[in-house]
Parts: C-alpha cells; structure tokens; sequence
C-alpha cells in the first residue's frame, strides 16, 4: 500500500513536470552537496520512496527564478521556470569530490521569458537531509557562468512552511533589490526570524534571543541552582541563541537540562550553525563529551591510586617528558571505556602504560627549566602571555579603588613607597610616575564584590590582588609589588586586610614570593578564561550572529562582509553552556570563583563598553597609548614599545580597517545610503536593543547614521572575532598547560609566620606551593582542557580566507586580495621581530616566540593562527 501510494505521487509528478515537451535549447548546471552517510555513519539507508522518485529524477528538484521579470500570478515574484530533476542520485560511478562532496548534473528548459536567473527554490523529495555547497549554472543567454554558493543543510521538503531557496552570488542593498526577488528576499528572513514561539527542533532554521538561564539545574538541589543572567540590573548579559527546552520541574524560570549524555549535540542551535560538515570540529565537540563523560572520571580513578597531590615540579614534568605510570584498573577503564582515537588527542599514552602529555611550550627550553619561575617571564606574559589586556598606566599612588565606599569601605593600597623605590632604577615614586614607568595589573576591584562569599561557600581560598611593574630601560617589565588582600573579618564595610610582597629570590622568602605570584596568576586565570575569553569574545558575539541573520539577507553586502566571522560560534558556545561554565561544569570545578564564576562575568559586563573594543580605543583607555591612534604611523605612542600583543594587533587591526573601509565604501557612496537601508536599520536596532538588550541606554552606542560608524562597527565585530579570541585562545596550552605556570584555583592562604605550615614552607617548599594550588585532579581536568581548546581544526578557516565564488562584484574582490596580500606582509614582521634580540619581550626567558596574532595557522595545537571566527 505504501509502495502504491508512492506510485501514484511520481505519476503525477512525472504527467504534472517531466510529460513537458521541453525546447530544443537547455541550460546545463553542476549541483556540489555532501551526503548525510558520508558524514553521518549513523544515517540509515535510503528509504523505498526515494529509490522510487530518483528513477524518474524527481528525488531533488530545482526551479529556476528570475531576477528580470515577474509573474503577477506569482505575487509580482520572478517568473519561474521549469521543475528540473537532479540526475543519477544513486550510481555508484558518480564520482566523489575532496572531502566527501559529490557532482551532480542538472539540466533546465531555458525559456527567453524568464530572463537571468536571480534565485533557485530547491526541494529535497528524500526522506534525509543534505548540505548543499553550491550550484553552478553554465552558458546562461547574456550572462555566462552564474553561481550559487548555498553552504546550508535541506531537509526534506515537508519540514519547510515555504521550499529552500538560494540565491545568485551578486550583491544587493535592499532598495537596490530587482523587483522580482525581493518577495523572495522578505520570505526567506522571515522564514529564519520564526515567530518567536513554539519548540525548536533539529532541522529548524529559526534564529531568535533568549537569556542565560540554562545555566542552573535547580532538579539537582540547591547547591546547582544559578542566577538568570539577561533581563535584569542585577545580572546583565548579553542574549543567547533560543532553544525553548521545557522550564525545569523545581523553577519554571529555569531551562531544563535533559540531555542525552552520549550525543553530541542536545542543545537546539540553528541547523546551518552546527558542526556536522566539519568533521574535525565535531571530533572536538565528541571529545568535549567524551572529556566529562569519560576523562574527568579516569583521572579520578587514577588519582584514587596516588596520594592525590603532586608533591614537587619534577612530579609534574614527568607528565610532560617522562609519564607516570598508570595503575592495572586504571588502564582497565582507559582501554574498556575511552575509544584510542579520542585518549591521542586528549593526552598521549605511551604502550597503554604511561599518562604523558604533550610538552607545553612553556616549559621545552630544557637548558632553562625554570624560566618560566622568573619575575621577568612573569611580567612579560602580561604583555604577550594568555591575557595580555589588563595591564595599564598607573596614574596614582598608591592605586585607588572605585568601589562604593558606602558598602566596601576603604579599599585603597596599602602600598607605599619604601616597598617598591629600591627597584626603580634610581627613580622615586614621583619621577616613576610622572615618566610613565609605573604600570599595574588590577584584579582587585574585580574580586573584591565576591571575595567573602567565595572564600566562605566554596573550597577556594583566594586574595583581592595588585600587581605593580616598573618599566626598565630594556623595555621590559619588573614587578615590584604584590598586594594580596582579605575581607575585613569585621564586615565589607571595614574595607580590607592587605598584605604587601616583594621580590625575593631566596630561602622561604623566595617561596613566599612564588606563592604570591601564583596567587595573581589564579586571579588573572580566572579573568582570562570568564572575562577575556567566555564573556569578550564568545558570549558578546552571539548577538552579532543572531541579529545578522534575522535582519540581513544573505544578498546583503554587510552579511557577505561578516558571515565567515560567525562561522561555529553558536554551537561552540552551547557546548559551553552544557559543558563548560555550566553549574558544577569544568570552569567551576577548576576555576577560582568556583560557582561565581559567571555572576563575575555578569558584572563584569556590567561595565562592557563595545566601542572600547577597538584596539586603539583599549590601548588609550589603560594608558598604554599617549593619544589616539589612527594608524601605524602612530605606533609609537605606545609607551611599552614592545609590547607584543598591541604591536602586532595594531598591524592586524588596521588591516582589517582598511578591508572593511575598502569594501563598505564600494556599497555605500554616502552617509545617507547608510540611514537609508532599511535591513541595516533593523539589524543595528535589534543588535543593540534585543541582543545586547541590557546596555540599549548606553550613550556610547553608534548611531549607525554615517559610513564612518558603520566601518568602525564592522571592524570591531570582526576584531573580536578572530583577532582578540585568538589571542586568548590559542595559546592556552603553551601556558597554561604547564599548570604551576597558571594555577587556576587556590585552596590554602599563604602560610604565616609561627605557624605549622610556615615551618613546613621552610623545609619543603615545593609540597606546600602544590598543597596550595590546584589538587592533582584539578590540575589533570585542566590541562586536557586546555590541550582541546588551544586546537586548530583541520579545516580551519583563518583571517582573510573566503569561500570562492562568493560575490561577483570585481572591487570587492579586488580588496579582499589586498587584504590578503596584507596579512602575508604582517606574517613576514612577525617573524623578523620575534629574530630580533632587543625585542626581549617578543621570545622571554622561556624562548617561546609571540606567534598568537600570526595569521595563518597549522592543525593542533601550533600557537599560532587566527581564524576568521570563534570556533572553538
């Protein structure tokens, strides 16, 4: 009976379209698409209906839509052409193309009615989904070759209210449109935009907003309960992508968190966002579950066979160079649950016997061990390290404190000038000062606010800290001053108990003064991967995504512009959210603020400024720059004049500037084209009211009423998506890796004199520094996750590179190949600075060099390479 049914449908299909006489002049075009079997060796067979609709070549049609003449009996839509079949879907001859894809020919009627093809409305008669690449039409009347590039996921045809429809390669302005394809163009942002109810499901294509709260798994108790971050003074944030999940059954406010340990994906992300035609990618998201599910609890099995702490750094570099040896049941678990695959990229065993990692960079100089324990290594990573945007000028002394008085009491340093007027090179405080040598990385505002309840609620024991650094003749930096402070035992409004170290290099003073360094490295490790990382880059990015799809045709010169720098970046950041800064996820198993940790972020956001962003506007803000700069030419208005980070972000910043100006200048002659695009209108609108709805009242906002704010706004997204996350990204397993290098969780204060543990400082300071810091399982989470996430794909997409074919407008293209010649140019000074031996901030004690703004990348874990977006 089904056979029968499917029967009569290719009848009527095949009277209805194929039983045309069709003219003697025929079109031909190439259709490139990926199978779901070659990606998904889960995917069933084909099913009977479509074996039964490919013998009459009806299992994908294609419709040609014209973009020169409309049909009133179409709603004023381009006249359509013919439904054409795609040819031969199942010979086994056809042959495959790299990486799977697969050539498939169709053929049209060419009717001199229709005109130049603007669109093709696509339907997929099977009973799987493809991912369609592209589809090329050849000898067009009056046009030649025109090509589609589509990049999208077709599900069956009757999971759509309207058919898929991809349009030609050209660039439009909305107003700009031809009248037959703009019904086409509404239809298809309205189909992404939804209507903002309903259970998004796999296949869906809706784009929409919603606020962090799935975040909490109240159903667990109260101890996995999280505030809502989004909607409210208290906890601003910037919006999410919508999954509509159930509420959980103990908070209806709260997002349930049903998942379904063993597949990849249980989060709704727009199809066309997830991973799927990536395989590396989706080898990382498998890893990513196969690290909580799997990984995290070998190690506990392992430790359970230790004495559960590391006990010296030779201990710890045996993880890197020697292995340690992995007990029977452990190995049992290793070999009967974590596939081989999976345990080479996360950690390397040697014969199934050793538990070795790779080498972290920061630690291969094996003729300086301990460089990395250095006050200079120590500094220079705040200028070239994993977070080098929070150093700034100090401009007072002692630092100040711009907490609320009121609630916090006095919270200014108790820093003085005999602390730190000895190692100023012959300088007083004053002259420091006023030569702009005096510089500070502040993490005590920031900790402040939760110090109390972090050190009374949870297992951590951290401090407030500032760091104070002078800038030596060298051009590198010293420290010369740790404040570690406390909550008043009296109250916050008491202010703070401070204690204030310097630098020593011997006996226990000497241990002491690691121990503070340690105790600022956790703080600034914290910040890099809540703040710098999660919140600056992936969390802020989001609503770019979004908005750009809801409000911007793919026909947009703007979407054209920013797409490639969005690739990923939605499933990426749900994985995080499912396994990552999730309630008792990773980030608060390992990370100091422990289940603060993203109620610091929220406030963090609190004073999140997107035109501070741009780089020249960041460097001028922290008194790095003296004065605006414009352009390279001004570079020497930094007063750190090697400084890694800025030096070369300044290269890859104007670079991009200049793309961007190139490009919107070609599209937009006047300011008044700006306010007179009616998508850009909307998509900026909805981006700062709905996307980053909790900042809508900011006055720093761009009006986006002129080419020069439109240039500035697409420089910043770009920046932010490829050249800052990369920055914090990518080297994280170089330092980070090497956990004594950066703790990222503290769990004893420092001993104090006339103690117990003081005496033990004394006789073995190394078992006291790791009794301190991360325990061991702590320490074995993190560097598998730093090991994953400091990964290059194998079919990474780095800065300036672009899909071909991907408008036909020679100008931008033109400029697109400018930019690209540029980026060679600042891969050749990069590598020319880092051979220059004065530059000694460029390679540090630890001769590791600063390739982390370097454009082009290789697989694994290079330390080098920005791609074009947030993917990892």
């Amino acid at each position: 009976m089904i056979l029968g049914g499917v029967l009569d449908s290719v009848g009527k299909v095949v009277n209805g379209v194929t039983g045309n006489k069709k003219s003697e002049k025929t079109i031909t075009g190439s259709v490139v698409l990926v199978k779901k079997n070659v990606l998904d060796f889960t995917a069933v067979l084909s099913t009977v209906a479509d074996g039964v609709f490919e013998l009459v070549g009806q299992g994908v049609t294609l419709q040609l839509v014209s973009a020169e003449n409309a049909d009133p009996a179409n709603g004023n839509g381009g006249k359509l052409g013919k439904l054409e079949g795609l040819q031969n879907w199942n010979l086994t001859f056809t042959p495959p193309l790299a990486g799977g894809d697969s050539l498939y020919k169709v053929s049209f009627e060419w009717d001199e009615e229709l005109g130049t093809p603007g669109a093709i409305i696509l339907r997929n008669n099977h009973a799987a989904e493809f991912f369609l690449k592209t589809i090329t039409l050849e000898d067009v009347p009056g046009e030649g070759r025109i090509h589609f590039v589509c990049d999208s996921w077709v599900y069956p045809d009757k999971q759509y209210k309207t058919p898929r429809i991809f349009f030609a390669n050209k660039t439009y302005l909305p107003q700009e449109t031809p009248a037959p394809l703009r019904k086409y163009r509404e239809q298809e942002l309205k189909a992404l935009r939804g209507d903002g109810t309903g259970e998004l499901k796999l296949g869906d294509r809706v784009y929409d907003y919603a606020v962090y709260n799935d975040l909490g798994n109240p159903d667990k108790g109260s101890e996995q309960v999280r505030p809502i971050l989004g909607g409210s003074a208290q906890y601003p944030y910037p919006r999410r992508g919508r999954t509509s999940r159930p509420p959980s059954r103990s908070d209806p406010n709260t997002e349930s968190r049903n998942f379904l340990p063993t597949n990849v994906f249980n989060i709704y992300v727009p199809r066309d966002e997830q991973f799927g035609h990536l395989k590396m990618s989706d080898f990382i998201a498998y890893n990513l579950k196969s690290l909580v599910n799997q990984i995290i609890p070998f190690f506990e099995a392992f430790v359970n066979h230790t004495p559960n702490e590391f006990d010296s750094f030779k201990e710890v570099d045996n993880l890197y160079f020697n292995g340690i040896p992995l007990p029977t049941d452990a190995l049992n678990q290793l070999a009967s649950n974590i596939p081989l695959e999976m345990t080479k990229e996360i950690f390397r065993s040697d014969g199934q016997q050793l538990l070795k990692f790779p080498v972290p960079r920061v630690i291969e100089n094996r003729s300086n061990p301990t460089a990395w324990r250095t006050d200079e290594e120590f500094a220079r990573q705040m200028l070239a390290g994993l977070n080098p945007l929070l150093i700034r000028l100090l401009e007072e002394f002692p630092p100040a404190s711009k907490l609320d008085p009121e609630v916090y009491g006095h919270q200014g340093s108790s820093i003085t000038k005999e602390d730190i007027e000895y190692n100023l090179e012959g300088l007083n405080v004053e002259e420091a000062l006023g030569s702009n040598r005096l510089f500070i990385l502040d993490h005590h505002d920031t900790v402040v606010p939760s110090l109390r309840r972090i050190n009374r609620d949870t297992s951590a024991k951290m401090y407030a800290s500032r760091t104070l650094l002078f800038l030596r003749s060298d051009n590198t930096l010293k420290p010369v001053a740790i404040e570690l402070s406390l909550p008043h035992p009296e109250g916050d409004k008491f202010g703070v108990v401070s204690k204030v170290y310097t630098p020593a290099e011997h006996g226990v003073e000497g241990s002491i003064w690691l121990l503070a360094k340690a105790f600022v490295a956790v703080n600034d490790s914290g910040h890099h991967q809540l703040i710098s990382h999660w919140l600056n880059t992936h969390a802020v990015s989001e609503p770019f995504v979004i908005a750009t799809n809801r409000q911007l045709s793919v026909v947009h010169p703007i979407y054209k512009l920013l797409e490639p720098h969005f690739r990923d970046t939605m499933t990426i950041n749900a994985l995080a959210r499912e396994l990552l800064v999730n309630a008792d996820g990773i980030i608060e198993r390992t990370f100091c603020p422990r289940k603060f940790s993203l109620e610091m972020s929220s406030e963090a956001y609190k004073s999140w400024n997107f035109m501070d962003q741009a780089l020249p506007n960041d460097l001028k803000k922290r008194g790095i720059a003296v004065g605006d700069i414009k352009s390279l030419d001004d570079i020497d208005r930094l007063l750190i004049k090697d400084y890694p980070y800025a030096v070369d972000g300044l290269k890859i910043w104007f670079a991009i500037e200049k793309w961007v100006k190139d490009y919107c200048s070609f599209y937009y002659k006047t300011d008044e084209m700006v306010q007179q695009d009616p998508e850009l209108q909307a998509w900026w609108k909805e981006l700062r009211e709905v996307g980053h709805g909790d900042k809508k009242n900011e006055p720093w906002w761009p009006k986006m009423q002129s080419r020069e704010e439109l240039i500035a706004s697409c420089t910043i997204i770009i920046w932010i998506a490829s050249a800052l996350h990369a920055a914090v990204n990518f080297g994280q397993y170089a330092y980070g890796g090497y956990f004594p290098n950066r703790p990222t969780i503290s769990r004893r204060f420092i001993p104090e004199k006339g103690t117990p543990e003081y005496a033990e400082l004394q006789k073995n300071p190394e078992k006291i520094f790791f009794r301190t810091m991360s325990s061991q399982l702590q320490s074995l989470t993190v560097i598998a996750v730093v090991q994953m996430l400091s990964n290059h794909a194998s079919d990474e997409v780095y800065l300036g590179q672009r899909t071909p074919n991907w408008t036909t407008d020679a100008i931008a293209l033109a400029a697109s190949e400018a930019f690209n010649r540029r980026l060679a140019e600042i891969e050749g000074e990069i590598l020319k600075m880092n051979m220059d031996k004065k530059l000694r901030n460029r390679v540090g004690p630890v001769n590791v060099p600063y390739n982390l703004l370097y454009p082009t990348g290789d697989v694994g874990i290079s330390g080098k390479g920005i791609p074009n977006s947030i993917s990892i």
